[in-house]
Formats: C-alpha cells, sequence, structure tokens
C-alpha cells in the first residue's frame, strides 16, 4: 500500500510525493509573458511532487482569458525558462499545460494581449452561453469560426510545436488540458461539435482531434512526458456529451499511446472515476470531487486506498505553498482569499506565508 506522501514514477516524471498542484489561471502574465512574480510563485510550491502550471495558449487565437501566458514565441520560451530554472533550484517538477480555449475567448483579450482583435474558434460555429472576462470587463461570448481541415492539422501542429518549446524552456514536460469547456472538450461534446465530418458525429469520430493532439505532442516529446486532463460531463464553457459512452472510448484508446499520466477532474460523474481507472493502466492523478475546503485534505487518503496514485489540489496551494508539509503534520490549512485569485500583483500570490514564516503564538 501506498501513500500520498511516497515518490512515484510517471513515465520519466520523477514526483518526490503523490500531492499534485492542480493548473490554475492566474491572469498575472505582463501581456503574454511569465514574470519574475510567476518564478517565485511556482518556486514557493515546489514541494508538491509535480506542478502543474496554469492553462499556456499554445497559439495566438487559443488565448482565452486576459494576461495568461503563451508559448509559441521566442520571447515566451525565455521567460518561462526562468520560471523552471526557480523550480528545479527548489527541487521541484513542473510540466506546462498547454491549453487552448476554443470558442472560450474574446477579440478583446487577443487584441489587448498584442496580436489583434482575433475571432475564437471551435469545432462548429457555435456560440457557447454565458459571458467572458475582458480588459472592460464581462462580455458575452461570440460567435467562433469553424475550424477547418487544414486549421484542425494547424491546431495540433500548434499543440506539438508548443510541447517542444516546452522542453526548450526546461519543462520536465506538458499536460493536454482537455477538460473544462476548452477546445479539446469542445470536440467531444455534443453541442458544440455538430460537424458532419470525420471530426464530428460518433464517439469515435467526436474523440478524434483529442486523440491526434496527443499522438502528436507525444511524437513530439516523448510520451513518457506528456500528460492529459479530462473532466467527464463537468458542463463548464456550455459543454453537455454523452460522457458514459464516450469517456471509456476515449480513455482506452489513449491507453495505448502510453503516456505519462492521466489527471481526472471528477466532478462532473464520480461514478466515472472506478471505470476509466479500469480503461487506464497507466499513472491516475485525481483531482476528487470534494466540495468544501474543510474535505479536502482527506483526499491523501485516496492513494492509499488505491483509488488513484496521486492526487491534485488547486485553491489550497494559492493558499499554502507547502501544502505538502501541512498535509503530512495534519496542521491549520489556510483558506485563500479568492478575491485576489486573478490579475493583481504580488498580493494574493505570493506572500501567504508558510507554516515555519507564521509567528509563534
Amino acid at each position: 500500500m501506498s501513500t500520498a506522501f511516497e515518490p512515484l514514477a510517471a513515465g520519466s516524471l520523477r514526483l518526490r510525493n503523490r500531492i499534485v498542484m492542480a493548473p490554475m489561471t492566474r491572469s498575472r502574465a505582463d501581456g503574454t509573458l511569465p514574470t519574475s512574480d510567476t518564478a517565485t510563485y511556482y518556486a514557493q510550491r515546489a514541494g508538491a511532487g509535480l506542478i502543474v502550471t496554469e492553462g499556456i495558449q499554445p497559439s495566438a487565437v487559443g488565448q482565452g482569458y486576459p494576461s495568461t501566458p503563451g508559448l509559441h514565441t521566442a520571447e515566451q520560451v525565455e521567460a518561462w525558462g526562468a520560471v523552471t530554472r526557480a523550480v528545479h533550484a527548489a527541487g521541484g517538477t513542473v510540466v506546462a499545460q498547454l491549453m487552448h480555449t476554443g470558442r472560450i475567448g474574446h477579440p478583446a483579450n487577443t487584441e489587448a494581449a498584442g496580436h489583434g482583435a482575433l475571432t475564437p474558434v471551435g469545432p462548429s460555429a457555435v456560440r457557447a452561453r454565458g459571458q467572458i472576462f475582458t480588459p472592460t470587463g464581462l462580455q458575452d461570448h461570440v460567435d467562433p469560426d469553424e475550424l477547418t481541415e487544414d486549421q484542425i492539422a494547424g491546431t495540433i501542429g500548434d499543440f506539438a510545436a508548443a510541447a517542444r518549446l516546452a522542453i526548450t524552456a526546461g519543462f520536465d514536460g506538458v499536460e493536454i488540458h482537455g477538460a473544462n469547456g476548452y477546445l479539446l472538450h469542445q470536440f467531444l461534446a455534443t453541442n458544440a461539435n455538430l460537424r458532419t465530418d470525420d471530426w464530428g458525429g460518433s464517439p469515435a469520430n467526436r474523440i478524434r482531434f483529442t486523440l491526434e493532439v496527443a499522438r502528436a505532442v507525444a511524437g513530439a516529446i516523448g510520451a513518457d512526458r506528456t500528460g492529459i486532463r479530462l473532466s467527464p460531463a463537468n458542463g463548464l464553457g456550455d459543454t453537455v456529451e454523452d460522457h458514459v459512452a464516450l469517456y471509456p472510448l476515449l480513455v482506452a484508446e489513449l491507453d495505448t499511446l502510453g503516456l505519462a499520466y492521466l489527471h481526472l477532474v471528477e466532478a462532473g460523474d464520480p461514478s466515472m472515476t472506478p471505470v476509466l481507472r479500469r480503461a487506464w493502466s497507466g499513472t491516475l492523478i485525481l483531482n476528487p470531487a470534494h466540495a468544501g475546503l474543510a474535505d479536502h485534505p482527506t483526499r491523501v487518503g485516496l492513494v492509499a486506498d488505491g483509488t488513484a496514485d496521486a492526487v491534485s489540489f488547486a485553491r489550497l496551494f494559492i493558499s499554502n505553498p507547502d501544502l505538502v508539509t501541512r498535509l503530512a503534520a495534519g496542521a491549520p490549512l489556510a483558506e485563500p482569499d479568492l478575491g485576489k485569485a486573478y490579475g493583481g500583483d504580488h498580493r494574493g500570490y505570493t506572500d501567504y506565508p508558510t507554516l515555519a514564516a507564521q509567528p509563534v503564538a
């Protein structure tokens, strides 16, 4: 029986423990560049067995939100290099999450980033319900452009190119974002993907884009350095799925690629977890469906009982840079100030103290 505090090998990734820092958008990039504060933020959390960065767009049109970083220019590679060096100096392991947001974007956000007012793209020209943050406040989603066959091939190539740049920047690997209503998830969804060609229709066709992205990234940097994140039925980004039929098929196909890990977001339908666990022969990182922060520390028990090989935490890593130490000691956990979660300066970002740094009462 393993515990969450024991090392784990996931492909070529070597995790000092089985507690993972989940990806979290923080909207603190300088344009599309990570900053010195970004390096400090991740280095402070290098006690995690694995850090998965915030979503990083593999192309200009892949940007969804304001002030999110990219990985498609030389300047971005150089800036991320400072981040990976800081994490490695602190003994950490870090992968870049590649996130193309697809139709969940807005021309105002790419314009503010200096790339022009780009129209978001998606599997079909279907607008998502809801609104998105922009530099001038919340705005309705816009009608996306439907990707052509050539553009689909180009987008797959963008993921592979970004993965290569991630390795050049010093990352230990990449995580493909196939979850939470973004582009890969949109291809999986029955309401966002209305295509009648080989990229839409049946579950076998709708999983094709995700599989091709995974194959391309694995071919670019090695399957042993490639993970993928999925979120069956969580509904984010206005997605609707036939998830009971689709995800076992998708995971079984992904399993043949020999990827480093599957990062499963459980919140949509927890009953899928054991089903997908059986379909996946590799390392499973689980982001469990615990509703409240008070319940989150119980996640570590899911490693001991074999539910998952590792577990991920998000919000608790914001406010507890030494989360692993605190969980191991059963120490009090600080709650994050979510009013400072997105944008801003170092406050609510790099100024949360460790337990050791707190004054003794």
